[in-house]
């Protein structure tokens, strides 16, 4: 029994080490006319960190220049950067939902092929200064890796929390439009009966009319 509580132990642990490294990679190919984005959905008091670079194959040119631009889900602008070849972006979220983040190559680019930009994305815990927090608290080993670990709890508490809210409210929108249909549905049957009503009440005016009944 102690060696399955082990490994369940164990289980956790690697599971709140990869929360750890809540951060990617990413990779875009920008054409020389165009815009190319990516979109991340994070909720509220999310810190959002990353660094973006042009990496070029074409060593007979500089390396192109491109414009950045972040938006927030309402649009509002959160980082926007020109004529650059390399760049970083930091911001809290306090709105919920898709956060853009838009690159295009600068209109001045002699080249005709596509370039590259690596895009390192970190969020939450990932963002955090983990060698300062050590240094700060004067803690190392086993107790700093704790401290990570419970970083990731309230992380993962947080993102738990997100996404029974964002549950609450897809559940709601669905009761609201099943009732919408319902409503529908009564309305539009209402108006087949009406309908039908007024076609025999008309027939029968008809054929009275015509003496035939």
């Amino acid at each position: 029994m102690a060696t399955g509580s082990n490994m369940c132990c164990a289980g956790f642990v690697l599971i709140l080490l990869c929360f750890l490294q809540q951060g990617e990679s990413i990779w875009l190919s920008l054409p020389a006319k165009g815009t190319k984005c990516v979109s991340e959905e994070i909720h509220t008091k999310v810190v959002v960190l990353a660094d973006y670079v042009v990496i070029s194959d074409d060593h007979a040119h500089p390396t192109p220049t491109i414009s950045t631009k972040v938006t927030s889900p309402y649009g509002n602008t959160l980082h926007q950067n020109e004529n650059a070849t390399h760049g970083q972006f930091a911001f809290t979220s306090t709105e919920s939902g898709n956060y853009l983040a838009c690159f295009w190559i600068d209109g001045h680019y002699s080249g005709s092929g596509d370039i590259s930009i690596n895009i390192d994305w970190k969020m939450g815990i990932a963002t955090k200064d983990w060698e300062s927090v050590a240094r700060k608290e004067n803690i190392e080993g086993v107790e700093l890796d704790l401290r990570k670990l419970e970083g990731a709890v309230e992380a993962i508490h947080e993102n738990l929390l997100y996404l029974k809210s964002r549950e609450a409210e897809m559940r709601e929108v669905s009761e609201r439009t099943n009732a919408r249909v319902a409503w529908f549905s009564i309305m539009s049957l209402g108006v087949c009966i009406l309908v039908s009503t007024a076609q025999i009440w008309h027939l029968k005016r008809y054929f009275q009319k015509k003496k035939l009944i």
